[in-house]
């Protein structure tokens, strides 16, 4: 059985790439990916800034400004009849999103105050009634820079400064604008306990601060990125700065032009002018249930138009498409996140920001009807309510608010709803944002699958076991959650098939829930999960279709059209485009000529969604992915190039590129461009795990097998390390004649990745060659 083994070396050494080394479309949408970055080598300019409220014009030239379309009439024009609707958003934090500095909007101290930074000082003052921070560039050198604008307000501020090409960065230095009783009143920095320098993917001046791509299309209405990729310039245009009424609501001129038609003219004129309205949660009756204690609505009313719109900015989502107006299909434009690892615990809490539409899709209020708005104003975004008096709107407080059923005294914070069921986690060093999920403290699936709960995280002396204790003995034996079944995909249990199998056709589970187990269930492909996955490709369930697309790149190939085609058929552009980028190079030309056209389109999709985002390193992969499947090398090549370029440190790039080297007869070129990657000063945070596994495998390939282990080591014993890595080491010291070292390395891994299917396949082999039959039936009925 030794053959086999040495012969699937040869063929890892030999393929394109390994699937987890980045190869294709990201897996998260773009904004979301924390390694990619790249350093502006350029020196700022110091451009003059007109100072002034929102609508004077600001200095002509690639500076954003508003782009005067005339559907958009500004919120001067709204306020005029809504006058409470404008006096609630006024000083909101969609008013303040964004300003241009003065004496009103700027809550920073620039009274010539001094921040030490691991040692670079930092000076904040006025200068002709401008607003300067001097602070390290791109160049590492300090420079004076003048506020561009006012960036949020509460409970920190950032700043903005204005780069050549059109591009505005976010400070890292930020204005903590608590009150100095909580900690704030100072200056801070957004990454304390490191130190980032220039030419760091997190530094300010890089583009993971780009407020172009990474923030600009939530803080302003109707905003236009405007890259132009040959220039990699910005010509970014907004019809207001801040978040104004259009944002929500749309382009007002038709409501206006319908405001001044006579009367009996505007009477038939159902929707008054916009394409979307909002009047469902209006238009619910609630009644109380006497013996639950909650309330339900009791008529046939759509309530929740507005999430999708909220979700525009309100989610952990990349932007696939310009141009979104509120009543535009949100999965047209935007590629949301579900809930994957790093983003969220295996539970569904919160672990990343994911900025809330994730964490209330899986809630029961959601499920129930209960939308944003009938907890916020829409327009203040103030709580309709305070403390506990929210909740009461829907559960009575002679039943929840009550000693009886929370354990904490009348008053005391424990005795707070939001605290038991909307924890928090702080993300920019001081801004608490709570978890939408509205989830009951689960301490008992804590101790299953690691999950933080409620009751520890204030009973910290206490443990997962006392707690679940109380709960149970008060309210009973808690239910199964799909937790359980996420946790067993990510880990690899031996069961991850079957529970994920169970999770994604259980419709009493949330939707997000399910559609996270569908793009789960391709690393567990089996004919059973096979003919759910087509099932599911055949049905009407948009964020389960979302799934299947996001993880069709795991699929093999001879599989893959009877799941992709179907999703060719869907409304959805973006779970369209990811399915034909899945078929791209396929042979189509056996189906019917219906599927060759919506290919087509759906294709056009995708490559226009990359390029509209081609000022990001992982569009330029996508793109360069998508010409080497069309047999376009010279452009797929020139398109790695420019993503290594722009991001030195984003491994897929590097990876990609070295691998097209490879099959271009170019593998010592491959090789001097990983050991370069590899060389680079560790302060740039390159990913080196999969870099030293690439470069493993190409040494491998060059017969170069004792330079290639300590790589293959390094990158199988990384923190950040896969199965796929252990595996493929294994391979190798059994490949160098070292079987007993190859068997002790994967029973070591197999604690580290429970389950994993390659691991298990390979081990069983292994004790076989070894005459331990006993150990590699064991082993071959677990896998089972």
């Amino acid at each position: 059985m030794r053959a086999p083994i040495i012969f699937l070396l040869a063929v890892l050494a030999a393929t394109a790439c390994d699937k987890n080394a980045g190869v294709g479309d990201a897996e998260n949408p773009p904004n979301t990916d924390q390694q990619a970055a790249a350093v502006e080598s350029q020196k700022p300019a110091v451009a003059h800034v007109t100072q002034g409220e929102q609508g004077k014009e600001r200095k002509k030239g690639a500076s954003p400004q508003a782009d005067g379309n005339p559907d958009y009439v500004g919120v001067a024009q709204c306020a005029a009849c809504h006058q409470q609707e404008f006096h609630d958003w006024q000083k909101s934090h969609h008013d303040l999103a964004m300003k241009t500095p003065d004496v009103e909007t700027v809550v920073g101290d620039f009274d010539d105050a001094i921040f030490d930074y691991f040692g670079t000082e930092s000076r904040f003052f006025q200068r002709d009634d401008q607003y300067f921070v001097r602070t390290d560039g791109p160049d590492g050198e300090l420079h004076d820079y003048p506020v561009a604008y006012t960036f949020g307000v509460y409970p920190l501020q950032q700043y903005l400064i204005e780069f050549p090409g059109g591009r505005l960065q976010a400070l890292s230095l930020s204005w903590d604008a608590r009150p100095k009783e909580e900690g704030g009143q100072r200056w801070f920095h957004l990454y304390p306990d490191e130190e980032i320098k220039a030419g760091d993917p997190l530094h300010w001046t890089g583009i993971n601060q780009n407020w172009n791509f990474q923030c600009s299309d939530c803080h302003s209405t109707n905003l236009h990125k405007n890259y132009d990729a040959e220039s990699q310039t910005f010509a970014t245009r907004w019809s207001e700065m801040n978040v104004g009424c259009e944002s929500c609501h749309g382009p007002g001129r038709a409501h206006v032009e319908w405001a001044g038609l006579p009367e009996s003219e505007r009477a038939a004129i159902k929707d008054q002018g916009f394409e979307l309205r909002f009047d469902g949660r209006r238009q619910a009756r609630w009644a109380m249930d006497a013996k639950t204690g909650i309330a339900h609505i009791a008529n046939e009313v759509h309530t929740q138009a507005e999430i999708p719109v909220c979700a525009q900015c309100h989610s952990r989502r990349g932007t696939q498409f310009p141009g979104v107006k509120p009543e535009d299909n949100f999965l047209d434009f935007f590629h949301p996140a579900l809930l994957g690892e790093g983003l969220y615990h295996a539970d569904g809490q919160i672990n990343d920001e994911v900025y809330v539409w994730g964490s209330f899709l899986q809630s029961k209020m959601h499920g129930a009807g209960v939308t944003c708005s009938n907890c916020h104003n829409p327009h203040s975004l103030e709580l309709r309510a305070s403390g506990n008096g929210v909740c009461a709107q829907c559960h009575l407080p002679t039943k929840f608010d009550t000693v009886e059923h929370h354990f904490h005294p009348v008053g005391t914070e424990g005795a707070q709803c939001v605290n038991c069921h909307m924890t928090d986690k702080v993300y920019m060093q001081v801004d608490a944002r709570r978890d939408h999920s509205f989830r009951v403290p689960r301490p008992d699936l804590s101790e299953k699958i690691g999950s933080p709960n409620a009751c520890i995280g204030c009973h910290t002396d206490e443990t997962n076991t006392w707690a679940a204790a109380i709960l149970e003995e008060k309210f009973g034996e808690p239910d199964p959650h799909y937790g359980e079944a996420l946790f067993a995909g990510r880990v690899g249990a031996p069961d991850a098939e079957s529970q994920l199998l169970k999770l994604a056709m259980d419709e009493d589970q949330p939707d997000i829930a399910r559609a996270t187990a569908v793009s789960m269930l391709p690393r567990y492909l089996s004919q059973t999960s096979a003919q759910v996955l087509q099932v599911i490709a055949q049905g009407d369930d948009a964020l389960q279709h979302l799934g299947l697309a996001q993880s069709l790149d795991q699929v093999p190939q001879q599989v893959r059209p009877a799941l992709a085609i179907p999703l060719l058929y869907e409304d959805e552009r973006v779970t369209a485009s990811l399915a034909a980028s899945a078929l791209a190079g396929a042979p189509l030309q056996s189906y019917p000529e219906e599927v060759g056209k919506r290919f087509d389109q759906a294709m056009a999709d995708y490559q226009a969604s990359a390029e509209f985002n081609s000022d990001r390193p992982e569009s330029l992969v996508n793109l360069a992915s998508l010409r080497g499947r069309e047999g376009d090398l010279p452009g797929a090549e020139k398109l790695l190039q420019q993503a290594v370029e722009l991001a030195p440190y984003y491994t897929p790039a590097i990876i990609n590129l070295a691998d097209l080297y490879r099959g271009t007869g170019r593998e010592r070129d491959g090789e001097r461009l990983l050991r370069s990657a590899l060389n680079r000063p560790i302060e740039e945070a390159i990913e080196k795990a999969p870099l030293q596994h690439a470069l493993g495998l190409s040494l491998v390939r060059q017969q170069k097998l004792q330079d290639a282990m300590p790589m293959l080591r390094a990158a199988a014993d990384a923190e950040n390390s896969t199965p796929r890595y252990g595996y493929v080491y294994a391979i190798a010291l059994n490949s160098a004649g070292d079987s007993t070292a190859a068997i002790q390395y994967l029973e070591q891994a197999l604690q580290r990745f429970p389950g994993d299917p390659e691991m298990m396949s390979a081990l069983i082999s292994l004790y076989r060659d070894t005459g331990q039959q006993e150990k590699a039936e064991q082993l071959r009925k677990q896998l089972q």
